[in-house]
């Protein structure tokens, strides 16, 4: 780079600062009137000028911040692959995917089983049924929201290959049970860490136990690239079968806009695969069904910035519950409170509530009266998903009554603890929470 396209990029990047000073200044809460999200984007002009930067080198698909990124991340995990993508729901799909792909070892085939919950994000179930894998579903427990490991065992069966759960709300499932029992039946483990990163369990970082684990950076979530996501792993075929996955089920693992001729392996024109000429072009040699899954160098360059703020972002989520759950506990004889493990260190993705069935009002009155306070609310993702019209007909084996997930169904919401909501708003929250209590 020359010194007068630098002195440029320095001029332009000073007002991006400016912008960004201009509109934070005109932002002002008004209790009752200013609309309170569950979460949303925190950010400064620091990703706005890593954003515009990026934008001036008009690198239009994945690439070096790709690279940057994953290295960085890889390097937070302490795990040795990691593979970005455009979302969570693709890392989940990529995830299960991976698993049943040719490239590993022992690889999943149509009509294996895998253990999850109903109480579920769509998302999260979707890959198996694409796979051709049947859920089997078992409860989870009321106040965790996590999958009941008390039930794992009893829904095994020959077919049985893998578990594939979330840490509810970023709340640390008993992982090291489950890793026993996946251990005892030669089960892989799949965690949905997309609302969990930076929880820890026994002091390990959640998403570091099992054989895989996918994260999320849309808006909503503890960091953000606007869309994105991630999955990781410590074993580098699992890695390289998402790599080809993600990039339209190609062989080649060589770099997109890699300018050796002969790619990464130098051997770009030498391959030989059945049924295809000798010598074909590696880079259209596809051994995967796959998709185009990529992320944009330019969300990745807002992804680094929000990563160096993570342990921060981590410390305001907790003090925000930390008020709610003050308050609520208040009134633990109407509602039943979340709950976690003395071994979680809980980087909370939101504040969920459980109403009672004898608690003289009902989940929509509580949550009509928040959201007429300009106060957002949401319900657990689809509650009871086999109830959802999309998935009411699938091909599954349900283990048990399912009489938790349909309490959360029924009953469950939650509300925003992200690090956007200020101790202003906070106070308007909690203050809003006790005028519904003082009148129900």
């Amino acid at each position: 780079m020359d010194e007068k396209e630098k002195k440029l990029r320095e001029e332009i990047l000073g007002k991006v600062c400016e912008i960004y000073n201009i509109r934070k200044g005109k932002e002002q809460f008004v209790p009752g009137y200013t609309y309170l999200n569950y979460s949303g984007r925190v950010y400064d002009e620091k990703e706005m000028q890593a954003l515009v930067d990026a934008s001036l080198d008009f690198w239009l698909t994945l690439g070096e911040k790709g690279k940057e990124f994953e290295a960085k991340f890889s390097d937070y995990l302490g795990l040795k692959e990691v593979v970005v993508c455009n979302s969570g729901s693709s890392a989940n799909l990529l995830a299960i995917s991976s698993l049943c792909s040719s490239m590993i070892e022992n690889p999943l085939t149509r009509g294996d089983e895998v253990i999850t919950t109903a109480a579920t994000f769509p998302t999260a179930l979707a890959p198996i049924i694409q796979n051709g894998l049947i859920p089997v579903f078992v409860d989870v427990e009321l106040g965790s929201y996590n999958i009941k490991v008390s039930e794992v065992e009893e829904a095994i069966s020959a077919k049985t290959k893998a578990i594939f759960f979330a840490h509810t709300l970023g709340n640390p499932a008993e992982i090291d049970k489950i890793l026993d029992i996946a251990e005892k039946n030669h089960l892989y483990v799949i965690e949905d860490a997309c609302d969990a990163l930076d929880s820890k369990y026994d002091g390990q970082l959640i998403g570091t136990f099992g054989d895989i684990s996918t994260y999320s950076f849309y808006a909503a979530h503890h960091i953000t690239m606007g869309e994105g996501g991630a999955l990781a792993t410590n074993d580098p075929k699992v890695a390289r079968a998402a790599v080809s996955i993600r990039d339209w089920g190609r062989d080649c693992y060589c770099q997109t806009g890699q300018k050796n001729p002969n790619g990464a392996c130098n051997n770009r024109f030498g391959h030989r695969f059945e049924s295809l000429p000798e010598g074909y072009d590696h880079k259209y040699v596809y051994t995967n069904i796959g998709y185009n899954l990529k992320p944009l160098d330019l969300q990745c360059a807002i992804g680094l910035k929000q990563l160096e703020k993570l342990s921060e972002f981590t410390q305001k989520r907790k003090e925000n519950f930390k008020k709610l759950y003050e308050t609520f506990e208040r009134y633990q004889d109407k509602i039943i409170l979340p709950k976690w493990s003395s071994r979680s260190d809980v980087s909370w993705f939101s504040f969920p509530v459980t109403v009672r069935d004898n608690a003289g009002f009902d989940r929509k009155q509580i949550v009509n009266f928040l959201e007429k306070k300009n106060i957002e609310t949401r319900m657990l993702f689809g509650g009871n998903i086999l109830r959802q019209p999309a998935f009411s007909n699938i091909d599954k084996r349900v283990v048990g009554d399912l009489k938790n997930t349909d309490i959360t169904l029924n009953n469950t919401f939650f509300l925003g603890i992200y690090p956007g909501l200020t101790a202003e708003k906070m106070n308007y929250i909690i203050n809003s929470v006790n005028e519904f209590f003082e009148k129900c």
